[in-house]
């Protein structure tokens, strides 16, 4: 990928990144809406370090809008094929996906969170690490219709796609090499990822006794 070729030689082909590091990031963040394995959120973080020790105007512009418009597509993309899924008798692979990696508890926490608070459970879904797949089966679940969960996803969307980027705005103004912000960045998406399920593993021992 062309920002890892320029981190790692420490030179920024700007005209290059253009033509391919763009489309890459909207390829590989649309592929981890689809399919939530890919650490969308340290790519963009990423991204964004080489795009801050850019000297191309609107480099953060072009990320924020290439992150946020994958995001978006991906999001909706899993949306109606898991709308579908609901519909058929068998349900499909998709709606399957979904439902594995809502568990059960986070599920109907989320629907209750729904019922209670509309919309801006899920514009705050995408903001919590392993947040957004349990509020959109709950989505599913309570039928809504595409336009309504649209007008959540997109805002939603940008508050990710600015989060992250700030995380990696941060990562680089830190450091004077691009690689170091990007080590700092994706160390940091790491961190915030795992923070939640280890504070849930630390507090469980403490509960039971």
């Amino acid at each position: 990928m062309t920002w890892l070729a320029a981190v790692s030689t420490g030179v920024t082909p700007e005209s290059t990144q253009h033509a391919i590091g763009y489309p890459t990031l909207f390829v590989l963040v649309l592929l981890g809406a689809l399919v939530p394995v890919v650490p969308t959120g340290a790519l963009v973080s990423s991204a964004a370090v080489v795009a801050f020790h850019q000297t191309a105007p609107f480099a953060l512009a072009l990320v924020f809008v290439t992150a946020s418009a994958a995001a978006f597509l991906g999001d909706m993309t899993l949306y109606w094929l898991g709308r579908r899924g609901m519909g058929s008798k068998n349900g499909s692979r998709w709606l399957e996906a979904i439902r594995s990696r809502a568990p059960e508890d986070r599920l109907t926490q989320a629907q209750g969170k729904l019922a209670g608070h509309g919309v801006a459970v899920l514009v705050l879904s995408r903001l919590v690490p392993a947040g957004r797949i349990p509020v959109m089966l709950a989505c599913l679940m309570a039928e809504w219709p595409m336009r309504r969960f649209a007008r959540g996803n997109l805002p939603a969307c940008l508050a990710w796609s600015v989060t992250y980027q700030l995380i990696g705005i941060l990562g680089g103004s830190l450091f004077s090499e691009p690689w170091q912000g990007v080590v700092a960045a994706v160390a940091l998406t790491v961190v915030i990822s795992v923070a939640p399920s280890v504070w849930k593993r630390v507090r469980r021992p403490a509960e039971q006794s």
